[in-house]
């Protein structure tokens, strides 16, 4: 049914269409669900290459259970604040997620970086985390080293000497200069094929391109990383409520 859960038979038509190297809008239109339902769907079961509709069935339903089962339990959920719709985060969150995977982080990383991201604070304790996303206090360890070699989070000890791990604007400016700096590696190993292979040989020529190339956009993100920080420290001005788009004029007219 449009807007449910997935069938295990929607989960086979999507295995189709990925066999038939269909995009997602495609399967989407054909199962008359929303594009990011499918996405969402197939990242968080292996990626297109990977995708198999039973596994994914089954895991579905274990995700289910484990709900079921955190319900009958009644943990803590998060506080809903500032009047937020709880399912409406939950499901923004889930979203969040996808496109973190999409862009080449493991499933566990990129939950625990969205969960940090929605947080008000931008900051949780591991504890907070592992209940948080009911995982187990492994699994959030291994994401968030992962994360602070990434520069995406930092660490602080809080008043009670427990580790806190952190997002802020300002990471996003140190982890845009450290992804610039790994090509460092890369062009000098790249020029250092030039003077094995021979400076004048087309294989050297290949490598003295790719290294130019490197260093011009290695100069170019730090260059704009440099002028769009400020960015980073600007706090968005508060949306304008309708009324304020219809404030009536005084008619000074007599």
């Amino acid at each position: 049914m449009p807007g449910g859960r997935l069938t295990q038979q929607d989960r086979r038509q999507i295995a189709l269409g990925l066999a038939d190297d269909l995009p997602y809008a495609e399967i989407a239109r054909r199962l008359g669900r929303p594009t990011s339902t499918i996405t969402r769907e197939v990242m968080r079961n292996g990626g297109p290459a990977s995708y198999r509709a039973d596994l994914a069935h089954r895991a579905a339903e274990r995700r289910a259970q484990r709900r079921r089962t955190t319900a009958a339990r009644g943990p803590a959920p998060a506080p809903a604040t500032h009047g937020r719709d709880a399912d409406a985060v939950a499901e923004y969150e889930e979203t969040l997620t996808t496109a973190l995977m999409s862009s080449g982080l493991p499933r566990m990383t990129a939950r625990v970086l969205t969960c940090l991201f929605t947080t008000d604070e931008g900051s949780l304790t591991a504890s907070q985390l592992a209940q948080r996303l009911q995982v187990s206090a492994a699994s959030v360890s291994k994401a968030i080293t992962f994360l602070e070699s990434q520069s995406l989070v930092r660490r602080e000890r809080d008043e009670r000497r427990r580790d806190r791990y952190i997002v802020d604007d300002e990471l996003f400016y140190q982890a845009t200069l450290a992804g610039a700096r790994s090509n460092d590696h890369l062009v000098q190993t790249a020029r250092e094929g030039v003077a094995v292979l021979g400076a004048h040989t087309p294989a050297a020529a290949r490598l003295e391109n790719i290294a130019r190339f490197l260093d011009f956009i290695s100069e170019s993100i730090v260059r704009a990383a440099e002028q769009a920080r400020e960015v980073l420290r600007t706090t968005p001005a508060p949306p304008s409520r309708p009324e304020d788009q219809h404030t009536s004029v005084p008619d000074d007219r007599t």
